[in-house]
């Protein structure tokens, strides 16, 4: 994995709460990883939806429905 430049910046304001992701705060390893897989980063969905851990693209656009 790159080393980030931006690393500790973007760990402090990650709100992904895998605390094993090895690649929390390299937000473009992120990116890759969940696209890779037809997924949608932790960071980018509500609080109580992130929790669960489902990153798919279904349970996204649902918790915007349902944790307004």
């Amino acid at each position: 994995m790159k080393k980030c430049p931006n690393k500790e910046r973007n760990s402090q304001e990650c709100g992904c709460t895998y605390a094993e992701c090895e690649r929390k705060g390299v937000c473009c390893e992120c990116i890759r990883h969940h696209r890779e897989r037809g997924e949608i980063p932790g960071c980018l969905f509500p609080k109580q939806a992130e929790k669960t851990y489902d990153r798919s693209v279904r349970n996204f656009i649902r918790s915007f429905n349902k944790f307004k």
